[in-house]
């Protein structure tokens, strides 16, 4: 079946379901993260229609699966929504916030708009504490920084949300994976890193999204920073992992953060379902 058979396919099955128009939710960047938050949110609101905006069809028919109807950002119809989030990743657009700022004028101001940032903004090095209060990293220290930046202000200045998420992580998809992969890493092992599983960050996205919030930063992590060399021990002493990793080679260059998202968990009464790497290891 081509793209365009299934864009059309999706445009009937619509225009033929009766929805909650008061719980209809856009997803901008349907990948990993923006698929789990829309079938949930199915889950959460019978009768609801969930929309992913894609650049390109190549997922369409998989979305068709989940229940999300998708549409290609250039062929939509302009309608607006009550939800909006946006899951896109920078390595996607030529020009970032103005994509995010097109997502934002497809918010109806009603329920909540979300924007996924990533923890790279906070300006805290050296393995030091990094809480929802630490410093943010001052335009034009790093093109990567900028760009994440320059998103969160299109969605801000329109009272949207934004939260800051820190290494995404599954069974196969994570670091981890990467460094298991390669066998021998050029980096150093003491360097700490903060994951959160990718299920519990579309619980977080979805806490935020229902709470009908405005204009509000959060931190979307586990609580239980680990260095580079226990989550390739966690790994590999799992038994769980097939592969043979050699180790990371460095002895200098920079650290990391050691996050702490207490203060979002306050505010918005929500804890992960995993609270570490090794705990969710400890499942499989």
């Amino acid at each position: 079946m081509s793209g365009k058979e299934t864009e059309l396919e999706c445009n009937e099955e619509r225009s033929q379901i009766t929805t909650n128009s008061h719980a209809d939710l856009l997803v901008v960047g349907p990948g990993v993260l923006g698929s789990l938050v829309g079938r949930r949110w199915l889950e959460l609101h019978e009768g609801c229609r969930v929309v992913g905006q894609t650049n390109t069809t190549n997922r369409h028919e998989e979305l068709l699966s989940l229940g999300i109807f998708p549409v290609t950002k250039d062929s939509h119809s302009g309608d607006k929504f009550p939800y909006v989030i946006f899951c896109a990743p920078p390595s996607g657009s030529e020009n970032y916030a103005a994509e995010v700022r097109a997502a934002a004028q497809r918010w109806n101001g009603e329920g909540s708009l979300l924007f996924t940032s990533s923890s790279f903004v906070y300006d805290v090095h050296d393995n030091g504490h990094c809480d929802e209060s630490a410093p943010i990293t001052e335009k034009g220290t790093s093109p990567r920084g900028d760009r994440l930046l320059n998103a969160e202000e299109e969605v801000l200045k329109v009272d949207g949300n934004v939260v800051r998420l820190a290494g995404l992580y599954a069974r196969d998809r994570g670091a981890h994976m990467y460094w298991l992969q390669k066998g021998t890493v050029d980096a150093r092992p003491d360097h700490f890193l903060n994951l959160i599983h990718y299920e519990d960050s579309a619980d977080l996205c979805i806490e935020i999204l229902r709470k009908n919030l405005r204009g509000q930063i959060f931190m979307g992590c586990d609580n239980t920073p680990v260095s580079r060399q226990d989550i390739m021990d966690i790994m590999m002493h799992s038994g769980k992992f097939a592969g043979n990793f050699h180790g990371f080679t460095k002895s200098d260059g920079p650290l990391g953060k050691k996050m702490n998202n207490s203060q979002t968990r306050e505010r918005l009464g929500w804890q992960p379902k995993y609270n570490s790497f090794k705990d969710y290891v400890s499942t499989l």
